[in-house]
């Protein structure tokens, strides 16, 4: 077993002094170092000359250094979305937001929007003496950008110096016009708000800025207050409640009342209709009995007349001959007949006038 490691180790020692490092040529080729060089220049030039903004922003220019004072300063006109050329050191590019902010007085800052500038709830005294703390949320846009960035300045200055300290001054003038019960009404708080915001607009819009809602979200006083409110809001719910339940009684027993109304209608409406019904069936029956028994009388008559026609029929100079054919039928089926032939009753059955004259049909002495 030693002989064979002895052995392995000097084959590996052979394999090891036969190897050689090979000669690496690290040298790139120009072409290559030429693509490098115009992509760092490329890369330079934009970080240094090119200026993007965004499509919720507008860019304002400032010219530090020209060949003349008008050129130099904040340039008027916005830039907006895309790439811009910027000369370093000589020019600067500013950005202003373009999209809608959102200013926030709030005393619970987790039901605000992420997004949105939070301060704490606006402290007003309503009208009659009494503190609320009011929720808002204001609504607002950068309209003319040149006029914030020399007005108010660059950077988030448009809230810090624009917006905040304007809208809780403007709140306390306008809600505080307000009543305790008054800030309840609706109607009344909404037509405050649009108040406020339209003297938050003649203050701002010469800086800039334009307020478009200002939305009260949540109001709260102190919690003696609030309980006292809540109960008298509570006591005139209870009667505006029996209020409309009695009116609720009332056109119920209206409802009612009319149905029941309706039922009589319609049943003598009903009846009427039977009683016509009645009518005209009664009608129908007189007329269908009259026509029967006109018919019944015609139909007589007629077999009156017929009898009377025939009857004068038979009372004609034809009588004779037809009694006489008729009771030729009548013996005709006869094979024999005994009649006395001799004395006043004598039949011959071969004296036809004997014979009329025997049964009635002439009398004696008549014309045949």
């Amino acid at each position: 077993m030693a002989q064979d490691g002895k052995g392995f180790n000097i084959l590996a020692d052979k394999l090891k002094s036969g190897i050689k490092a090979p000669n690496l040529n690290l040298r790139l080729p120009k072409i290559v170092t030429l693509i490098i060089v115009v992509l760092a220049v490329i890369v330079v030039v934009y970080n240094a000359f090119l200026k993007y903004v965004e499509p919720n922003e507008f860019g304002i220019k400032q010219v530090k250094i020209a060949l003349s004072d008008k050129k130099r300063g904040i340039q008027e006109k916005p830039y907006l979305t895309g790439l811009h050329f910027i000369i370093p050191v000589f020019q600067r590019m500013h950005y202003l937001p373009r999209d809608i902010q959102v200013l926030e007085l709030t005393n619970y800052p987790q039901t605000a929007s992420q997004f949105s500038t939070r301060e704490r709830a606006a402290h007003i005294q309503t009208s009659d003496g009494f503190f609320v703390d009011v929720d808002v949320s204001i609504l607002y846009h950068i309209a003319d950008p040149y006029k914030v960035f020399t007005k108010i300045g660059p950077g988030n200055l448009f809230e810090t110096n624009g917006i905040i300290p304007k809208a809780e001054p403007v709140l306390k003038e306008t809600l505080g016009e307000l009543t305790t019960e008054e800030f309840y009404n609706s109607p009344l708080r909404v037509q405050k708000t649009l108040a406020a915001r339209e003297k938050l607009n003649q203050e701002l819009q010469e800086k800039g800025l334009v307020v478009d809602y200002v939305l009260v979200r949540y109001f709260q006083y102190s919690e003696e207050i609030q309980k006292n409110i809540e109960e008298k809001k509570l006591k005139d719910q209870l009667v505006f409640k029996n209020q409309a339940e009695a009116r609720a009684a009332i056109e119920e027993a209206t409802l009612k009342r009319i149905e029941q109304e309706g039922k009589v209608i319609v049943s003598v409406e009903f009846e009427k209709g039977n009683a016509y019904v009645t009518k005209k069936n009664a009608e129908k029956d007189l007329y269908a009995r009259k026509k029967r028994a006109d018919a019944n009388l015609l139909v007589k008559l007629a077999d009156a007349e017929k009898i009377r026609l025939k009857n004068e029929a038979l009372r004609g100079k034809g009588a004779e001959r037809m009694v006489g054919l008729k009771m030729a039928d009548a013996y005709k089926g006869l094979d024999i007949v005994i009649l006395p032939s001799d004395g006043p009753s004598g039949v011959n059955p071969l004296d036809l006038d004997s014979t009329l004259k025997l049964f009635d049909v002439r009398s004696k002495g008549g014309a045949r």
